[in-house]
């Protein structure tokens, strides 16, 4: 029999309409106490890692990953061995290569990777980046024409390519050997590339299809090194010392942080913090930065400023300073990336309010659509992806945001939730030739429609995801970890919590709950709409917070209604705030409740 999860503090509707639940069962609980006895943990690191699904006996490993046991041989992948053999010969043959990336973090990562090995073997590689207004996502037969009449004899594509039948076809008929690493889902007609390596395609068994691009382009690298050292090649590369440009990867794309993604984010933290990228550490520099690397500053901070290049500048900017040594151009070129990061961010403001203003329409007074599939004229195609992933928070429920085209097509980006597979939908549309393109994975995707389709698209997504959309949607009870006091807020007790990292996907940050605490001066601050406030506790404790885009939601009007003497729990994740060289613990708030009684 199924235990009922057991509420937190009693609390059944938050402000935001939750439930708050222990995060553990009985059963947990259990397990949660025997890891605290065996592994010598604190109770509340014991408690954080039974909650995670963590044995007793997995304890200790969990805490100190090492890519060493947790890599398994490269081989395992399909196609990998007849890449890295291709790969190694372009190497002995000194071959001119050319590599095709997609315009995210992932790919400007992948392609760094791909042209930093290249070029520790004398070889500099012609990188191609497409342009995501005029070409779109992956290989189009103009840009593989181009890179072949420059002199290509082999050309590798970075994290797009596997639905990419027709220019690989073409570049195939020219004589061109075409090395396809990915992790997007794939349908089962596979391109003719030379070799395709790829955890998603459906005759892979290797398990590793929660790799990011990047990280399946690492174990490219690996098995070429180890081709080329069984042939006496000498004077390898240490490609454990691009491990930050894996980890950046692998925190921005946003795949499952659990088992050698969390040895690879770990270590390439370690990486990171020692400043050997000039690209990483002028762009930590341009966004003001305080303190170590951290995940949080990889996928807010870094992370955005990369894309932004891609979404409304040159594309080819977030790969080209990631492959950078000299210092002083990577300043330049994170400059300019920090000026197109602000010039995104109004773009998104104002894109974002008029979707909001379309999906309350459509939502009106009832349940509204499983899927919102929004679309605008006047949306930048460049920031649809966040427009998506703003009302898929704000209104949870999976959501396309599709910039429209004066002929009437459109492309566009959806962002999902946990549960709902909205990359299958959408190559399940492609096959059934409801859109023109699309593709992607579980909790994102990307298409192209042409004029017409727009209606027949959301009635197969609707047809399609009703059933667990309503699912993931009534799991909406925030788990919590633990409760505590503003008083315990410490660094060292954050610093404790950070063992269990690093947090994300399929690794959720742990979630605090401090009862009965009250808020101080309240204010709005910042161009998203933040709330911040001081957390105080009875004994006289304060604890510095914010809530996120809380303005004029429910969470922003409680904290500026409840002033002084009201009492509110207090629900979020902990994090640290550098300044001036002195650790400050901060609440980011993710839920408030009433209490029902004192």
């Amino acid at each position: 029999m199924i235990e009922p999860p057991r509420n937190f503090l009693d609390v059944t509707s938050s402000v935001t309409g939750r439930a708050w639940v222990d995060r553990l069962d009985a059963a947990g609980t259990r397990t949660a106490t025997a890891i605290s006895q065996r592994a010598d943990l604190p109770e509340i690191l014991a408690r954080i890692l039974a909650g995670r699904g963590v044995g007793v006996d997995e304890a200790k490993s969990y805490l100190e990953p090492t890519i060493r046991e947790l890599m398994p041989n490269p081989s395992t992948m399909t196609d990998m061995d007849a890449t890295a053999e291709r790969l190694a010969r372009a190497i002995t043959d000194h071959e001119q290569v050319a590599l095709f990336g997609d315009y995210d973090v992932d790919g400007a990562c992948s392609c760094a990777l791909m042209a930093r090995f290249f070029d520790h073997f004398g070889i500099e590689a012609t990188v191609h980046i497409p342009d995501r207004i005029f070409e779109g996502y992956g290989p189009n037969v103009a840009a593989m024409d181009k890179l072949i009449d420059g002199g290509a004899t082999l050309i590798v594509t970075l994290d797009c390519g596997t639905t990419s039948d027709g220019p690989i076809s073409h570049a195939r008929s020219r004589g061109i050997d075409v090395l396809v690493v990915d992790h997007h889902l794939s349908d089962h007609d596979l391109p003719p590339a030379t070799a395709l390596v790829n955890p998603n395609r459906p005759d892979d068994i290797s398990g590793l299809g929660y790799l990011c691009a990047a990280g399946v382009t690492f174990m490219v690298l690996v098995a070429a090194n180890r081709v080329l050292r069984n042939q006496q090649v000498t004077g390898l590369p240490d490609l454990l010392a691009m491990l930050d440009l894996v980890a950046l990867a692998t925190v921005c794309d946003v795949v499952p942080l659990k088992g050698l993604n969390r040895a690879f984010v770990i270590r390439g933290l370690e990486v990171a913090r020692r400043g050997t990228n000039q690209g990483i550490a002028a762009l930590a520099l341009a966004a003001r930065v305080n303190g170590p690397l951290n995940p949080y500053h990889l996928g807010f901070l870094i992370g955005p400023r990369i894309n932004a290049g891609g979404r409304i500048g040159d594309a080819a900017l977030g790969t080209r300073l990631l492959t950078l040594s000299d210092e002083h151009q990577a300043l330049v070129i994170a400059a300019q990336l920090d000026e197109l990061n602000s010039e995104r961010q109004r773009i998104e403001i104002d894109a974002v309010e008029e979707a909001a203003r379309v999906a309350e329409a459509e939502i009106g007074g009832g349940e509204g659509p499983p899927v919102l599939v929004l679309a605008s004229a006047n949306w930048h195609a460049g920031v649809v992806g966040l427009i998506a992933a703003r009302l898929r928070e704000r209104f949870e429920r999976p959501t396309f945001a599709i910039a429209l085209h004066p002929d009437g097509s459109g492309t566009g980006s959806g962002r999902s939730m946990p549960g709902v597979d909205l990359g299958s939908a959408v190559i399940e549309a492609v096959e059934l030739g409801l859109i023109a393109k699309g593709g992607g994975h579980a909790m994102a995707a990307g298409v192209t429609i042409k004029p017409g389709q727009m209606g027949p698209f959301r009635a197969h997504l609707t047809e399609r995801l009703s059933a667990t959309v309503a699912l993931a949607r009534a799991a909406t009870a925030l788990p919590i970890d633990a409760a505590m006091t503003a008083r315990g807020a410490t660094p060292d007790f954050v610093h404790q919590v950070e063992r269990a990292g690093p947090f994300g996907s399929a690794n959720p940050t742990p979630v605090f709950v401090f009862p009965a605490h009250r808020v101080k001066f309240p204010q709005i601050v910042g161009k998203g709409g933040h709330v911040s406030f001081t957390l105080t506790s009875d004994d006289g404790a304060k604890l510095k917070a914010i809530a996120f885009r809380a303005a004029g939601q429910p969470i922003g009007d409680a904290l500026l209604s409840t002033i002084g003497d009201g009492v509110l729990h207090f629900a979020g994740t902990l994090g640290i705030d550098h300044y001036q060289g002195r650790e400050q613990v901060q609440l980011r708030v993710t839920d408030l409740a009433r209490p029902k009684a004192f």
